[in-house]
């Protein structure tokens, strides 16, 4: 069940009424309606096998203004069964030792600024994740410690993506930290958290496949695309194709641009947890969304 207030109505769709009627993400929510309504997006059973993982570029709040891309991010969403739990390492909770956020629903952390103040308003209230904390504790192996942080809730590198994929905020959700940038250790890590796959647990990696914010120019809102994301995103494009893992290791000297593409790091690397989690990191992806929003790389994927 999905947090409901005294009244026993959802607190998620309580705030998302308030979105004046005019605003894309209520479109979006009211095409998501229909289309539940003509065709419920069927739950995971254990029939059905492991669960994808998947690497996102996720998007800030004007995601939600964006209709062709909230299409896009829903369609892959109902692409494969509705997970059981979610578990997601984002960009923005860069945390050692290993913690996870907590296992009850908590006040999203609205980690941007400038924005409308409706996206301060919004809310994600998903069930308890406390079992799939405890799932996370035992796919680990006691090889590395893990923390409960009791008071952390969502970042908008989770909920502004799981929001639109998954707007009634019906399956739990919890965060794990990213300890580290090592591509081999975060490697390391997805593998330990493949096991989740077989349980009904989406395994995400949400980052952006170039995220030079301070070099966004006049041209580049106009639609222009500046070399520095179209060359480290074919680069990318081309290393996951191959299935080059070592290639995309050495993403810090190897690609073209990175130094605008990724002046810091903590974008690009959720993708090395996501290769983890797959049952063969060599094996080709499976690209779901690609394109560019101001200049950037939408590109996102998912592996087996």
């Amino acid at each position: 069940m999905a947090t409901t207030n005294s009244r026993g109505t959802s607190t998620t769709a309580e705030a998302d009424a308030l979105i004046p009627l005019e605003h894309p993400f209520r479109s979006h929510l009211q095409n998501v309606q229909t289309h539940e309504a003509l065709e419920p997006h069927r739950r995971w059973e254990p029939s059905d096998g492991p669960l994808p993982a998947l690497y996102l570029s996720h998007g800030a709040p004007p995601t939600f203004e964006d209709a062709a891309w909230m299409s896009e991010l829903y369609d892959w969403a109902r692409s494969f069964p509705k997970p059981r739990s979610i578990l997601i390492v984002s960009a923005h909770w860069e945390a050692a030792p290993l913690m996870v956020s907590t296992g009850e629903p908590s006040e999203l952390v609205y980690d941007f600024g400038g924005f409308a103040p409706l996206y301060y308003r919004m809310r994600y209230d998903t069930p308890s994740g406390s079992d799939l904390i405890r799932r996370v504790a035992g796919a680990l192996g006691g090889e590395e410690p893990l923390y409960e942080h009791r008071s952390r809730g969502l970042d908008h590198g989770a909920w502004v993506p799981l929001k639109i994929m998954y707007p009634a905020a019906d399956v739990p959700v919890v965060q794990l930290s990213m300890p580290t940038h090592d591509p081999g250790r975060l490697i390391t890590l997805g593998r330990r958290l493949r096991a989740l796959r077989d349980e009904g647990t989406l395994v995400i990696g949400s980052g952006f496949m170039t995220h030079g914010l301070q070099f966004i120019t006049r041209e580049m809102l106009l639609g222009v695309i500046p070399g520095w994301s179209s060359e480290f995103d074919a680069w990318a494009a081309s290393a996951l194709e191959r299935g080059d893992v070592d290639e995309l290791s050495r993403f810090r000297t190897n690609a073209p641009g990175v130094r605008f593409a990724h002046p810091t790091v903590e974008h690009f690397t959720p993708l090395f947890v996501t290769l983890g989690a797959s049952t063969d990191p060599g094996a080709p992806v499976e690209t779901a969304i690609e394109g560019y929003m101001i200049g950037l790389s939408k590109r996102s994927f998912q592996v087996s």
